[in-house]
């Protein structure tokens, strides 16, 4: 790796910008690092190339990139942040020091490394760029794991698979999700990756490449008959996700229907609607597996169009339908999101924060002990989302497993509060009922109601609803208390 190459990469992505503190960034690491090596034998500086150029492969801004190549030097050189701010100025150097904080927390598990994870999860909240440079650095280090002995190189992946995987996941930065946890899954579990590698390769080489032309080659003609410009590509799903979905549904490789699906990129969102109904129009669309994320983007800002049809030969066939910007925000996330903002003359864009993060620092902000902290965390916000609509339209984004009751209290306070029954898809369900994604939810109430149940905290499963029915339950007691003696303050 070369810093021209680097330079190369940002210059795509920004090409009217001035990369001459780039060049300085990369003469300031190279002199910080001579004669350092890493335990591949491969000169350091090689480390510092390669998280630099993820980055500028991401869309990353110039600062990023720059922190990326100086990410190491506070730890490993005799130079120091304020050596980095006085060179590059602080906002750099406030990157590479959040960068440094996170290289001191060693994992131990999950159960050992709470209160690492909280501290972790709040410098994200304060900028995530932090993260996506800890990203490209892990990367790299799991592309370099073989140098490292064996109880080393699985601790590194599972702290990636338990930690950095999912919060890639939650940024939407799918691209370097999918390569971490493949990585992880050839060290931890070798004999499940090799016997699954082996299978994924003949059946992606023989089985369905000549499927997938035919089905291109049917497609292609009705998109050109239709003057629609469009650039169309096949993509197999990953070998972690497949191991995942065979261990979840408990099911053989041949069972997994999903291994590929078709891309088909269009210039807008109005083209996205009609190749979705001409492909509709040559293959009968299996409605159970139809997603609109057009309409209602996931919670990390993914959107597309997602369809199964029953492609020639009764084949289920997936396809994704999307525009070239939620093409972009696929791969990289909320660095594209990002990139699109500014490039749109919105300055404001590095700024702007996905909504589980508000949600992290809310519950930080309500909750003192680390263990509550990251039980809350991992449900609320690594569980998966699902959408619930009300009556009105209205679109809630609930973790996987909620409740009627949980909806209501997203809805309001008293309609949680006031809550008697729930109707689900225009049939009456009770209010520990788990919810599905894409559900119509309608809450009944009575105003008589004088508060929730006790029994809710049993099944309720998001930590706002629980608070509130706590303090509720308090409140009530607290009233009872007043009534029995007047005096009370």
């Amino acid at each position: 790796m070369t810093i021209s190459q680097i330079i190369n990469k940002f210059k795509e992505n920004h090409p009217k910008a001035d990369v001459t503190m780039l060049e300085l960034a990369y003469e300031f690491a190279l002199k910080a690092h001579s004669g350092q090596k890493r335990k591949s034998g491969e000169p350091y500086i090689q480390h510092c190339l390669h998280t630099a150029f993820v980055l500028a492969q991401i869309k990353a801004d110039l600062a990023t990139v720059i922190a990326g190549l100086l990410h190491d030097i506070p730890e490993d050189t005799e130079y120091t942040l304020a050596d980095i701010e006085k060179n590059f100025g602080a906002e750099a150097a406030t990157l590479v020091e959040g960068v440094t904080k996170l290289s001191k927390i060693k994992y131990r598990g999950v159960e050992r490394y709470r209160e690492s994870l909280r501290k972790m999860f709040l410098a994200m909240a304060r900028d995530l760029r932090v993260i996506l440079i800890k990203f490209a650095d892990r990367l790299h280090n799991l592309k370099t794991l073989e140098s490292l002995p064996l109880e080393k190189r699985q601790r590194i992946a599972k702290e990636t698979l338990e930690i950095y995987a999912p919060i890639a996941g939650l940024l939407g930065i799918w691209g370097l999700k999918w390569q971490m946890e493949d990585i992880c899954f050839q060290h931890l579990y070798p004999e499940e990756y090799k016997k699954l590698e082996y299978t994924y390769e003949v059946k992606r080489k023989f089985e369905n490449t000549q499927y997938i032309q035919k089905v291109k080659n049917i497609l292609n003609a009705k998109l050109r008959e239709a003057a629609i410009p469009f650039e169309l590509a096949s993509r197999f799903k990953h070998l972690y996700s497949i191991y995942q979905k065979m261990q979840k549904k408990n099911r053989k490789f041949d069972e997994i229907y999903d291994v590929f699906a078709l891309r088909v990129i269009v210039p807008d969102i109005a083209n996205c609607y009609k190749v979705l109904g001409i492909i509709h129009s040559l293959w009968r669309p299996n409605l159970n597996r139809f997603k609109d994320y057009i309409a209602v983007p996931k919670p990390n800002g993914y959107r597309s169009l997602h369809t199964t049809v029953f492609g020639p030969d009764g084949k289920p066939t997936e396809f994704q339908i999307r525009t070239k910007e939620m093409d972009e925000g696929a791969k990289y996330g909320i660095a594209a999101h990002w990139y699109y903002k500014i490039k749109a003359k919105n300055d404001n864009g590095l700024r702007t924060q996905p909504a589980w993060i508000k949600e992290i620092l809310k519950i930080q902000k309500e909750t003192e002990d680390a263990h509550d902290f990251i039980k809350q965390i991992k449900f609320n916000i690594f569980h998966d989302r699902i959408f619930i609509f009300s009556p009105k339209g209205d679109v809630f984004d609930l973790p996987e497993g909620a409740t009627p009751v949980d909806f209501a209290y997203t809805v309001h306070t008293d309609v949680g509060n006031q809550a008697v029954g729930a109707i689900v898809n225009d049939k009456i369900m009770p209010l520990d009922a788990e919810l599905k994604n894409g559900d119509l939810v309608e809450i009944i109430t009575e105003k008589k109601r004088r508060g929730p149940s006790r029994d809710w905290l049993k099944f309720v499963k998001t930590a706002s609803a629980r608070d509130k029915i706590k303090q509720n339950l308090k409140n009530t007691v607290m009233d009872n208390i007043k009534r029995f003696i007047p005096n009370i303050r």
